[in-house]
């Protein structure tokens, strides 16, 4: 007998010759006689035991997994920017030097700046990191007063102080701003400390300019900060530049100003908050929050809601209803004539004329303090800032309160439909982005959390729902029936994708129209058409259902409607990618203008302004202390 061992790279064979017969021997007992030559008894029991248990953990069912859910962001709680110390001692010194022929050379004077530069030994001013950066930098490039002269504060030092004493004006915090003016008259005989004493200012109103231009163009609050529902880079101005920028300004006030948003929505903005202090708090009927009253029940909150009706309804309506608003004595029963008041009203007030008093018809009777309208406006001017400073011409705005999609073009409003968007426990985030392409008969890949949080469920006690429904599933990247997946089993770290193919009953309609972003959030088309009558249209898993998608798809194709209908007709699903992107905000303003310049209040339907309003309280708090 002779033994023959050849190695390849795919494996060992070894060769048994009994009388000049060779028999080639399978890969398995191959494998054992290797053991039996090179391997210990000990080290061939070892693998004995752990190759039978790997095989019998294959063969063995599969423990069932934990229901998976996945949950939304959160809300958390706000952490401030923490301010620091500015090191005005790190403000350089320039080193001066001269020709030869400049040494002989007398000066023609002290340096006011040099002689106040003592001053900023001993200076104490707090401000963020970015502004005390940046005010070093500025004057260690430019040894110079910007805001003194002589032994004076300049006028275009009293001019900027204007601006940043009114900045509740826009929105701000004149407390954040706050600059002591030296006197005007002072001892001359003590040259040396009115030097030190305007240094001093010169200074700090620097760091409040700094202050008032990243506020004023980044706002107070990192939105990122407040829930995974917000998603904004924020913006670094060039502080330093805008101070060197600032100090050569024929107009530094208007030059200041200008640092807030620009444009129509901002200027109604600051319009109502003005109008809004002008104004006393106008009386209000109360009606109990949670009223719901339809028609032939019997609530005795109907009185109040005719009180309300007789208050917030107009000339017209009043005059039309004259004789049921006097011969009304506050019966509880709600009858049809007094429904047909209340259908009125709705009509009027822009809601769904049901005839149904319910959250959205007791806000338009109740109505909001001025109190109430103002802080909506200022929360509005700070989430303005999260914007681009100035918005596109071309863009689309989506504002989640509001229910509404509106198409600008050359900065005005050319197309506005109501919309859905995502539900309390789905909310639709706040961010922006740029609207890529057009998807006809689109796929809807259904997200992870619908997968785990509403399907799974189902399919653990009928794993074919998915296959009766006609849904595609993937494990593992590969096609597989959802019947021949042991759900059970299923967790977070399975590989599962389902998608629903192009079809009358997708959920995403004829089209989708799509700016990518990780928040899986696109606009499209629904057959859930019913929803656009609701006064409130919070329902969907985030993304934003189109009442018109057509239309909409048509004006960032810059195309016709007859065209999206060719698209579509087809029934393939398809891709048209725009000739050029345009922006898109998904944006949440409980105070916004309408085409008109008037700007309109919305229910927090997120709860949002209350997160906001600590956010900034935090803040406030931070740059007091």
């Amino acid at each position: 007998m002779s033994i023959k061992i050849r190695a390849g790279v795919a494996m060992i064979a070894i060769a048994v010759t009994f009388t000049g017969v060779v028999a080639p021997t399978p890969p398995v007992q191959a494998q054992g006689l290797l053991d039996a030559l090179f391997k210990s008894p000990a080290q061939r029991k070892r693998e004995q035991v752990a190759r039978e248990r790997a095989r019998q953990e294959a063969a063995a069912p599969k423990k069932p997994v934990k229901q998976v859910r996945i949950s939304g962001p959160s809300y958390r709680r706000y952490k401030p920017d923490t301010l620091v110390q500015v090191a005005f001692n790190e403000i350089a010194d320039p080193v001066v030097t001269g020709g030869i022929e400049d040494m002989g050379l007398a000066p023609l004077g002290i340096d006011p700046f040099a002689e106040g530069r003592p001053a900023l030994a001993e200076l104490s001013v707090r401000a963020l990191p970015e502004v005390a950066k940046a005010v070093i930098e500025h004057y260690s490039v430019h040894p110079d007063y910007v805001w003194v002269a002589g032994t004076a504060i300049t006028d275009r030092a009293r001019a900027v102080i204007e601006v940043l004493e009114s900045a509740e004006t826009v929105g701000l915090s004149a407390a954040d701003y706050k600059v002591e003016v030296p006197a005007d008259g002072f001892d001359v005989t003590q040259g040396t400390e009115r030097q030190k004493e305007l240094m001093a200012f010169e200074m700090k109103l620097s760091v409040a300019v700094a202050s008032y231009i990243l506020d004023a163009t980044r706002g107070r609050v990192d939105p990122n900060r407040i829930s995974g529902y917000h998603d904004f880079k924020r913006k670094s101005p060039d502080l330093a530049k805008q101070l060197e920028a600032l100090s050569k300004a024929d107009d530094p006030a208007a030059a200041l100003l200008a640092q807030n948003p620009q444009g129509a929505h901002f200027e109604a903005l600051v319009a109502e908050l003005k109008r809004l202090h002008d104004l006393d708090d106008v009386a209000r009927v109360e009606i109990a929050p949670n009223v719901l009253l339809k028609p032939g029940q019997s609530n005795p909150e109907l009185a109040n809601v005719m009180a309300a009706i007789e208050m917030k309804g107009s000339d017209q309506l009043k005059t039309d209803n004259a004789l049921l608003f006097a011969s009304y004595a506050g019966k509880p029963e709600y009858d049809q004539e007094l429904v047909a008041l209340v259908k009125a009203f709705q009509k009027e007030a822009g809601l769904k004329p049901d005839g149904v008093v319910g959250p959205a018809t007791r806000r338009a009777l109740v109505g909001i303090t001025n109190e109430d309208k103002i802080e909506k406006v200022r929360l509005a001017m700070e989430r303005a800032r999260w914007l681009p400073g100035v918005l596109a011409a071309r863009r689309v705005f989506i504002n989640q309160p509001a229910y509404t999609a509106t198409y600008f073009n050359e900065g005005k409003s050319d197309l506005s439909m109501r919309v859905v968007v995502g539900k309390r426990s789905n909310q639709t985030n706040f961010f922006d982005d740029e609207i890529e392409l057009v998807e006809f008969n689109p796929y809807w890949g259904v997200p992870q959390s619908i997968i785990f949080n509403e399907m799974v469920p189902k399919l653990r006690s009928d794993p074919s729902y998915l296959d009766r429904l006609g849904y595609e599933v993937t494990a593992g990247g590969k096609r597989v029936s959802s019947s021949n997946i042991n759900w059970s089993t299923v967790g977070r770290s399975s590989n599962i994708g389902v998608r629903q193919p192009p079809s009358s009953r997708n959920a995403l309609g004829e089209l989708k129209i799509l700016f990518p972003n990780s928040h899986a959030i696109y606009m499209h088309d629904t057959p859930s058409k019913s929803l656009f009558e609701r006064d409130t249209r919070a329902f969907s898993h985030g993304c934003i259902r189109l009442q018109d998608p057509r239309a909409m798809a048509a004006k960032v194709l810059g195309t016709s409607v007859d065209d999206i209908g060719s698209h579509i007709a087809g029934g393939q699903n398809k891709r048209v990618e725009l000739s050029s992107t345009i922006p898109v905000h998904v944006a949440y303003f409980t105070a916004w203008p309408d085409d008109n310049g008037k700007v309109e209040y919305f229910a927090d339907v997120y709860d949002r302004d209350s997160y906001l309003r600590k956010a900034i309280d935090a803040t406030e708090d931070a740059r007091s202390s």
